[in-house]
């Protein structure tokens, strides 16, 4: 009974339109009312102790550093270098479009901050090049989404910390998994830009002219070398790393591309606070309501659900992900990683699946639940940036939805995709 008020008053919140932390404190409530087991100052306990974590300071910097980096003027010069390389090429804005999304996703670890600093610029430009505007926002919706695979990630921060797996080296399995699905995307974008003839901009540079663009934006391209180089240089942790970026872009943006005023740090600031709140109460009360599962044993009930349908490997991954694309579309990703990560890795584990691979196969999923509705964060960004209805959008998702999907499928099957890299590094 503990269990069913638990789920039941959670969902019946969020159909209310309960913001997500809010419904799964309130739904933590409910059941500690219930059963009488806890008290009610339980939840203030876990809102503290939860968040109360070194590796979660990296959260609150990675955030202002994507938001210090947008405002910057970081985005535009990373355009202007894959327009110069690539803008030419048959469905070159597209091309350019998901490079850039990769690229940033290296300096903000978020998928909307992503889509709201590339989308604002490419959604607008490909429109006006001819590009059909479905197809534009779902491109940038989608290649968002790269965002949280690409290191560095909040999601495998959140990941990392809910189950003691080396945030470092999950950083490290990113690489190949992000740039696979960037692939998959440039090949759709080309043979539909092909079909469609969305051409690129005819413009042959010289190599002075790519020198001279790579020059111009040196210290966009200089983020992610000092980020993550002082990170497996062993020379800070990742949650240093991130104090480390927000002052590189405070720097850069005011002084060097000047970009960035001062008197526009207070408004970022505030920003950049609200979401921090945002995710660390989703942190605080996501805990609760995991912990209060626990004590419920639906754990444990869940890894025997779904290990009795059968031992083989491949079969049980598939089920998991089933559970967490369905999970994707209705619950945020900070929540989904903090209740299910300690529920679904012990089944991973059983049948002989690395937790640095499982934890890439999660991030994946939850990915692609940045473009799945009702709660796609990243479709409602881009509906305000293309100006859009959402039913459009979401028409222009789905033939990428379907690449990601294949790309989920790669990463399930080929563990090499994400353990590579870490085995290289010795990790």
């Amino acid at each position: 009974m503990s269990s069913l008020i638990l789920f039941g008053s959670f969902v019946i919140f969020l159909i209310l339109n309960t913001p997500v932390g809010i419904a799964l404190g309130i739904a933590s409530i409910c059941t500690i009312l219930y059963s009488g087991d806890l008290l009610v100052s339980y939840l203030s306990q876990s809102l503290v102790t939860a968040t109360d974590s070194f590796p979660l300071m990296a959260i609150p910097f990675f955030i202002l550093a994507g938001d210090l980096m947008g405002k910057g003027g970081i985005s535009k010069r990373l355009i202007d270098v894959a327009s110069v390389f690539v803008g030419r090429y048959t469905g070159g804005l597209a091309i350019v479009t998901i490079i850039v999304c990769m690229f940033f996703a290296a300096i903000s670890g978020s998928g909307p901050a992503t889509v709201a600093a590339i989308g604002g610029i490419m959604i607008p430009a490909m429109i006006n090049k001819g590009y059909d505007k479905n197809f534009s926002s779902g491109l940038n919706a989608t290649a968002g989404s790269i965002g949280v695979i690409i290191p560095p990630s909040i999601p495998m921060v959140m990941y990392g910390v809910s189950t003691s797996v080396s945030i470092s080296t999950m950083f490290l399995a990113g690489f190949v998994p992000g740039a696979l699905i960037g692939t998959i995307l440039i090949a759709y974008s080309y043979i539909t830009s092909k079909k469609m003839g969305y051409k690129g901009d005819q413009v042959i540079y010289s190599a002075r002219e790519k020198w001279n663009a790579v020059y111009e934006a040196k210290w966009s391209l200089l983020v992610p070398v000092i980020i993550l180089g002082g990170i497996y240089g062993g020379i800070f942790t990742p949650t240093e790393a991130a104090a480390v970026a927000v002052i590189y872009g405070f720097v850069v943006g005011v002084f060097v591309h000047k970009d960035l005023k001062l008197s526009e740090l207070p408004e970022v600031i505030a920003s950049s606070a609200l979401t921090t709140a945002t995710v660390m109460i989703i942190v605080g009360t996501a805990t609760t309501f995991g912990r209060i599962l626990t004590l419920e044993q639906i754990p444990i009930m869940i890894a025997n659900a779904i290990s009795s349908f059968s031992s083989n490997p491949y079969v049980v991954l598939f089920l998991i992900n089933i559970l967490l694309l369905f999970v994707g579309c209705f619950m945020d990703t900070t929540a989904a990683i903090i209740i299910l990560s300690p529920i679904l890795l012990p089944v991973a584990l059983a049948i002989g699946v690395d937790p640095i691979h499982f934890g890439i196969i999660m991030v994946t999923n939850l990915a692609i639940g940045f473009i799945t509705p009702p709660l796609g964060v990243n479709l409602f960004v881009a509906c305000g940036v293309a100006k859009s209805p959402l039913e459009d959008v979401v028409k222009g998702v789905i033939p990428f939805f379907i690449c990601m999907l294949v790309a989920l499928a790669l990463i399930t099957v080929f563990p090499e995709i994400s353990l590579t890299l870490p085995r290289l590094y010795g990790k």
